[in-house]
């Protein structure tokens, strides 16, 4: 598949699209002789490939990891789901940014880092800082100018939180049921993901782990339409002016957003967790990190010049988010 076909997918209407994906998740249910299920994160996404498989095969489970970092709203739309299965990870979120650092940028940058920072004169590095392979060829990736300041930060960062909160998990999940994983990711997403999806189409078969998107030539637009054709049940959040559920406490992107930011809204519609994520946080052996008060991200934030106060009323008051 090439960009073009992409485009040509993500043009189709609404009922062309729903023919398209029930055929990619008949053929990746039939191809596993039924032994799949759907990563359900209790965003809209999920929600809406959860009720077009289960339209299909009512049986189909659903998983959801329960990382302690989602919404409050998500959480409890989840519990109003019958048939999923629930999963905890081994880590907090504070014990793995303890051990291997906070997420910050993206993670690709992220892992770039970590890596220089571990062994700041291998080759790797060298690659990682110019750019460049030993025989002068351009590498496909290296650490942007813009962030190259955070080699020398005075806390760790990493991009391990994903690793050890959702992907090990599922992993051990499907090792255990002998299941293939169904997901709600779109190639709209983001970069990675488009181009994930041009390589491999909705079902990677030949994939060291196998995975099926078959949403993945859907837009944001699809998914909401979905949502209103057929009258389906989502989570509050999104009443509650939020575009995204991913992980509360995660910084992967927030440097982009416009304001009010995702920790600018937090502040307003979940001050508990917001106070547990901003502030808190200790000086250990020189290495700022959480303490038993919270994340200490407020710290890392400012690092990076991203906004987190709701000073200037960006957001609306909670008590108008109430009564919606």
């Amino acid at each position: 598949m090439d960009t073009d076909k992409l485009r040509e997918l993500q043009s189709l209407d609404l009922e062309h699209k729903l023919i398209l994906t029930k055929g990619r998740i008949q053929e990746w249910y039939e191809h596993w002789d039924g032994k799949v299920y759907v990563s359900f994160s209790g965003g809209k996404d999920s929600t809406v490939l959860l009720h077009i498989v289960r339209q299909l095969y009512p049986e189909a489970p659903a998983v959801f990891c329960d990382t302690g970092l989602e919404y409050p709203e998500i959480r409890q739309f989840v519990k109003s789901i019958n048939g999923v299965v629930w999963l905890k990870p081994k880590a907090t979120f504070m014990q793995v940014i303890d051990k291997y650092g906070y997420p910050i940028i993206r993670k690709e940058v992220a892992h770039a880092i970590e890596s220089v920072r571990r062994n700041p004169y291998c080759k790797n590095s060298k690659k990682l800082l110019t750019g460049y392979m030993s025989d002068g060829k351009k590498t496909v990736f290296c650490i942007p100018e813009t962030w190259k300041y955070l080699i020398g930060t005075p806390f760790k960062i990493s991009e391990k939180c994903c690793y050890c909160m959702k992907k090990k998990p599922f992993m051990q999940y499907e090792k255990a049921n002998k299941r293939a994983m169904m997901t709600g990711e779109m190639a709209s997403d983001s970069m990675s993901r488009k181009t994930e999806y041009i390589a491999n189409g909705c079902n990677a078969y030949n994939l060291k782990r196998p995975k099926s998107t078959p949403l993945g030539f859907w837009l944001e637009s699809d998914i909401w339409e979905y949502i209103r054709t057929f009258n389906v049940p989502y989570s509050k959040i999104y009443d509650m002016g939020y575009d995204h559920t991913g992980c509360m406490f995660c910084c992967f992107g927030c440097h982009l957003e416009p304001e009010p930011n995702r920790f600018q809204r937090m502040q307003v519609t979940h001050p508990k967790q917001y106070d547990y994520c901003i502030n808190g946080g200790q000086f250990v052996n020189g290495k700022w990190g959480p303490s038993k008060e919270g994340l200490g991200l407020g710290f890392v934030l400012d690092y990076i010049g991203v906004p987190y106060n709701d000073d200037r009323n960006l957001w609306p008051t909670k008590e108008l988010l109430e009564s919606r």
